[in-house]
């Protein structure tokens, strides 16, 4: 999450199913500012079928779950693997990264909710396509706080929360950086959160923290910083389930109590040995788990798609 601001034919078992049917149908969405893309992966069973929107974390990753910074495919696993469970599902490029690139031409004008106006227009579509029932929603990371903002005009009818932060952004933040920056870099890079918390930006930030903190990203973290999860997820009126991995090193497995918390009636999944990217991962720590984040051969944890699917038939139907 943050750190991506910075700088996945006979009874196949989910994390390793074969491709669905139709393999990477291209769909395409056009915008006022320009026309996004996706892939659809759609269940190899007659439909129609429920479709869930897939929307990824933070910075620059893909619809497969790739980027500069990570090379996982842990998206384009799960889509398949659910798709394989009779539920299709839609990947998006985000506006301003990959396919979808020339639709935000500038980083400094996309917002939060940039994002959410998208995932709305985007659902809106899958309701109009007969090939779908009820439309569900999965945000990981970062697309899990997208997802509560759009869910006031895209009434989901499911929502899934994947690693995400329930606490407001900037605490998050600062509880990562903490614990990797020195004492006098923190105790600026605090300030400045401060600042974009209060809604100010803030000129030349120190060069050390200017992937960070750079000019053009600062409106985005600014609208950002607006959002408190746990509240938009009391709001919620779709069933909600929030997994969490117990050796997730971005966003801590305890936020997922404080999203139950907040919404009594959603239910919570924490998978033990599971990292943020979603594959297994014994050691809660960055080094341990650092080659999973560049290795695409690595299947989903094994606990996670049953979860996944047991829930969305539940709630969506097949």
């Amino acid at each position: 999450m943050f750190l991506a601001l910075a700088l996945v034919l006979a009874a196949p078992s989910p994390d390793t199913a074969p491709p669905p049917r139709v393999i990477g149908e291209l769909i395409e969405l056009k915008t006022g500012t320009g026309t996004l893309y996706g892939t659809i992966d759609l269940p190899a069973t007659l439909g129609p079928w429920p479709v869930v929107l897939f929307h990824a974390g933070s910075g620059p990753t893909d619809r497969d779950g790739n980027g500069p910074l990570v090379s996982t495919d842990c998206s384009k696993q799960l889509g398949r693997a659910l798709a394989s469970q009779g539920i299709a599902v839609l990947r998006i490029d985000k506006r301003g990264i990959a396919a979808s690139a020339k639709a935000m031409p500038k980083e400094e004008d996309v917002r939060m909710e940039s994002y959410a106006a998208d995932a709305a227009a985007w659902v809106a579509r899958l309701r109009k396509d007969p090939r779908f029932t009820k439309v569900g929603f999965i945000g990981h990371s970062e697309g899990s706080l997208v997802g509560l903002i759009a869910a006031r005009e895209a009434k989901f009818d499911a929502f899934v929360s994947l690693c995400g932060p329930a606490r407001p952004y900037q605490d998050g933040l600062r509880d990562q950086l903490k614990r990797t920056l020195s004492d006098d870099l923190y105790k600026r890079s605090d300030a400045i959160i401060a600042e974009l918390a209060a809604g100010r930006t803030v000129k030349d930030p120190p060069k050390e923290l200017a992937a960070l903190f750079r000019p053009s990203v600062q409106p985005f973290l600014i609208s950002q910083f607006k959002y408190d999860p746990a509240k938009l997820a009391a709001e919620l009126k779709a069933p909600l389930l929030v997994v969490a991995g117990s050796t997730d090193i971005q966003v801590p497995a305890s936020d997922a109590q404080l999203f139950a918390k907040a919404n009594p009636k959603a239910k919570v999944v924490t998978i033990d040995e599971m990292n943020h990217v979603l594959k297994a991962a014994k050691e809660g720590n960055r080094l341990a788990q650092l080659a999973s984040y560049y290795d695409r051969s690595l299947p989903l944890h094994p606990k996670l798609v049953p979860a996944l699917a047991e829930f969305l038939k539940s709630s969506l139907g097949e």
